[in-house]
């Protein structure tokens, strides 16, 4: 269990987490499967009401880019297949076959009646002038030329492993030896129309074996945001074409699945697969965290959308039924803490609360699993209902302003502890300036929508105030009595920040996050400039020999770099950067969603 007494920054710097062939068909038959692969023409027929996915070969990377286009044509299914798809192994394991401890009879169904209206979530734009479009055109391309290099070196020198060593030039495994960097780069390649390496990576992605190899557990969180997410998020991308992705979308379901298969079906999250395959039952843990228990609804329920295999969306419905019912009965109602008793289940009994590190992507995925539903029926009025529930309790008892120099009009997400707010700040919940602002267009609450603008600002503020452009991972401020302003009585010059409690920077994308999400939902050109300023300290203090590295502490000058480049920095932080340069069609808010490792998602649209 979780003591109350741990502070929050150590607590935060022990615990914090986060984050092959071509198919296709001879062109001269291209137009005919396109026009049959949502139904009889990409499938075999099988017996038990399930067909499974059939895997398509040989084709040109030039001839899958020119097939689809990212928010053009595709062949994405706009209902849940049926019957029900089943995966093509190719003789691997198949994590279907292990012993059942805990079967279920009926699986709760997506709801597949027509989508409730709703409000757009981009910004109307208008074409820019041709020399607007020039300048930002050019920051596009620097982002993607530092993807480049960093992919190069990852090709060269790391290929296959989890990481890339960014000043050694080594590599490393640190998320279950599957090729995280890879699987989790997938998508950006697609968005950032690198044919021949998309090409390449997806050859290699198809062929990593999901199978109970590794010895010891496994965090299943991690492994569903990262390899889950990124196979989904490459086969939505892409038009879902490539039926070898979902294939490998749903061996690695299939694996974490597995980990749902408890007396309560509450998830097990640091699981053995070699205690799986022997037959060993494992029970969830009497103290995990929040995010880790209750994360994979967003990607569960993708999966379930393409494949029509409804044991996914069973799984998450009945974590997200738990959260519900026990949401009220915390110790700061409404919100959940970071610290729960998965096996009785207990939501009840940790006093510590925040939208951060370890409790963050519960609260993220609400509005979006909303979203990722078409708001339909009782479902998305649930999500709805918990996210409204959760952040009213979040604005009141988290939310600071801080006291600045300029009296900037910002807001810091902190935390509550023991029922008493906790004025510190981390980089990882920046992420809430974008998920207020999304759920403010999606609910249609001006609210939310100005407080996501604050904590953005906010975030932005501090990467601007710091000694290098750089935010720390924790810092404290001095917050004023209430959300207005108050005066600033440090002495001019000193510290933005009353305390930095860890003064790294790890490549996290958070804060840029929102800053795209403000810029998409809000159409301010002065989001890109903020955009802009943070790409150039980011790479300038961060550029390697090969790559980009981890900064050990960005309130020292000069700063000094670790052999650290996790998977999201290609995943997320530079496709944030990338997009919001980009045109805002590319990856469009109204038709994707992302998930936490940020892996857009397609929204079923009828």
């Amino acid at each position: 269990m979780v003591a109350d007494a741990i502070t929050f920054s150590r607590l935060y710097t022990i615990m914090v987490f986060r984050r092959f062939r071509w198919p296709i068909f001879f062109i001269i038959a291209a137009t005919f499967l396109v026009a049959l692969a949502p139904f009889s023409a990409q499938f075999m027929p099988s017996g038990n009401s399930i067909i499974p996915i059939k895997d398509h070969h040989h084709s040109s990377p030039s001839t899958v880019a020119s097939t689809a286009s990212i928010g053009g044509s595709h062949i994405c299914p706009t209902t849940p297949p049926a019957p029900a798809l089943t995966p093509d192994t190719q003789g691997r394991f198949d994590w279907r076959t292990i012993r059942k401890h805990n079967p279920i009879e009926t699986y709760a169904q997506l709801p597949i009646s027509n989508p409730s209206s709703r409000p757009a979530v981009q910004h109307t734009f208008v074409a820019a002038s041709p020399r607007v479009k020039n300048e930002i055109a050019s920051r596009k391309e620097a982002v993607r030329e530092v993807f480049r290099r960093c992919w190069k070196s990852y090709k060269d020198r790391a290929w296959t492993k989890d990481e890339l060593a960014p000043i050694s030039g080594g590599a490393r495994d640190a998320f279950g030896s599957w090729g995280a960097t890879l699987v989790d780069s997938l998508d950006t390649l697609w968005i950032m129309d690198m044919e021949q390496e998309y090409a390449e990576a997806v050859e290699a992605a198809v062929d990593i074996d999901f199978g109970p190899k590794i010895d010891g557990e496994i965090n299943v969180f991690e492994t569903i945001i990262r390899y889950l997410g990124g196979f989904i998020g490459a086969y939505d991308v892409s038009g879902c074409h490539d039926a070898r992705l979902l294939n490998k979308a749903v061996e690695v379901a299939d694996m974490a699945y597995a980990s749902f298969d408890t007396p309560n079906r509450m998830p097990v999250s640091r699981w053995s697969p070699k205690k799986a395959v022997d037959g060993e039952e494992q029970l969830p843990a009497e103290s995990m965290l929040v995010a880790e228990a209750a994360s994979a609804s967003l990607e569960f329920t993708r999966l379930s959308q393409l494949t029509g295999d409804m044991r996914y969306f069973d799984a998450i419905s009945r974590v997200t039924n738990v959260l519900e019912e026990q949401q009220g009965s915390t110790k700061l109602p409404g919100m959940w803490p970071i610290s729960v008793n998965m096996r009785k289940p207990d939501l009840t009994f940790d006093g510590f609360f925040g939208l951060g590190a370890m409790a963050d992507s519960v609260y993220e995925y609400l509005p979006k699993m909303h979203q990722l539903l078409n708001g339909i029926g009782p479902i998305g009025a649930q999500y709805q209902k918990m996210y409204e529930y959760a952040m009213s309790t979040a604005i009141t008892h988290t939310l600071f302003r801080p006291m600045v120099h300029d009296k900037a009009d910002i807001l810091i997400a902190g935390a509550n502890v023991n029922g008493q707010r906790d004025d510190k700040g981390q980089h990882l919940v920046c992420f809430a300036g974008g998920m207020f602002a999304l759920g403010g267009r999606l609910f249609e609450n001006s609210t939310h929508l100005d407080i996501g603008r604050k904590i953005s600002d906010g975030c932005a503020w501090t990467y601007k105030n710091a000694p290098n452009g750089i935010m720390p991972e924790v810092f404290s401020m001095t917050a004023c009595p209430t959300f207005s302003a108050c005066d600033y009585t440090s002495e001019p010059g000193s510290s933005a920040f009353s305390d930095v409690g860890d003064g790294r920077y790890v490549l996290r994308p958070e804060a840029i996050e929102s800053i795209f999400y403000m810029y998409r939902i809000t159409g301010e050109v002065k989001y890109q400039d903020i955009a802009w300023d943070m790409f150039q300290a980011i790479n300038t203090h961060t550029r390697t020999e090969f790559a980009n590295a981890a900064i050990g502490d960005v309130m020292k000058t000069p700063v000094e770099n670790y052999d650290s480049m996790e998977s999201f920095w290609l995943a997320e932080t530079l496709k944030y950067f990338y997009l919001i340069f980009s045109e805002p069609d590319k990856i469009s808010l109204d038709n994707f969603v992302f998930n936490t490792e940020a892996h857009p998602f397609r929204i079923p649209h009828r």
